[in-house]
């Protein structure tokens, strides 16, 4: 079944999560005109090639013109720029979403900018791999994960509902919240773990170039999955960590904290304590499997 809830819809950025939503677009509505925007003349050639959008274009407000959805899906620390410019060029009544995992950087750095005769929905699709670019992008991406928005108190409730309905022909679980709540979870279930996945991986680059080898060729599967996650692109999670810094830093000292009483239990051969915490966080991945998020 095929559906049309846009005419014509803009991407801003092009890298996995737009390329992705253009494939859905394509597939179930095959009616929407899609323009694609990059700054790079390789990422518009790739787009052509893989034929996901009708235009491909390096002009953010030419890109915007006419169009009655505009999808911002850059790093984080380009949407001030990229509010200024599709600001006088964006139609009576459209509608801006953006897809950053920071909604009070968002917030802050596009609505300012944008004119009272449009809607502005802040969402943040919650799902993604290690790999950036059109190419890297496929519709079943948001395939039963979460999408969650953070409407102001200015935004329309009409405009919602129809964010609402396209997250959820992509195949996704939508809810509302609140942004400085959002960016509290996010801090927790995401962006924690990609700062220790970074750090894990920049350790081992420290090591003696003998053991730097060995530790490449015998990675455990844990070790595997850390280097997957520190793959992410680094633009966008520079930005995010430098946008998200208060959750954080409240954060990483409650993970400090944690981390110098487990190495206290190692030291003292305490096997109680470090029993204990394993099994209550073990208790945290069965949730997550009964919740379908694995």
């Amino acid at each position: 079944m095929t559906v049309k809830l846009f005419d014509r819809v803009a991407l801003i950025g092009i890298g996995l999560i737009g390329s992705s939503l253009a494939r859905v677009l394509r597939r179930d509505s095959p009616g929407t005109a899609i323009v694609a925007c990059a700054r790079r003349a390789e990422t518009l050639d790739a787009v052509r090639r893989l034929g996901i959008a009708d235009e491909a274009t390096d002009n953010p407000a030419a890109a915007v013109a006419g169009a009655d959805l505009v999808v911002v899906a850059t790093p984080l620390s380009a949407y001030a720029e990229i509010g200024a410019r599709i600001a006088p060029a964006l139609a009576d009544g459209a509608i801006v979403t953006d897809v950053g995992s920071v909604k009070g950087a968002a917030i802050q750095a596009l609505q300012p900018l944008l004119p009272s005769r449009v809607h502005f929905v802040p969402g943040h699709p919650v799902a993604g791999t290690e790999h950036s670019g059109p190419e890297s992008g496929f519709a079943e991406l948001f395939r039963d994960r979460w999408c969650i928005l953070t409407p102001t108190p200015e935004t329309a409730p009409e405009a919602v509902a129809k964010i609402t309905a396209l997250w959820q022909l992509a195949g996704m679980r939508v809810v509302t919240m609140v942004a400085e709540h959002h960016d509290k979870v996010l801090a927790v279930t995401s962006h924690l773990p990609h700062l220790i996945a970074y750090t894990i991986v920049g350790t081992a680059t420290e090591l003696g170039s003998d053991l730097q080898s060995e530790v490449v060729a015998y990675s455990a599967g844990g070790f595997r999955d850390f280097t997957r996650i520190a793959a992410s692109d680094p633009v966008m999670w520079r930005d995010i960590f430098l946008a998200n810094r208060e959750a954080m830093l409240e954060l990483l000292q409650r993970f400090s904290e944690d981390l110098t009483a487990l190495q206290r239990a190692i030291r003292r051969g305490d096997g109680d304590t470090l029993h204990e915490w394993f099994t209550r966080t073990r208790a945290i991945r069965r949730s997550i499997i009964e919740a379908k998020q694995a």
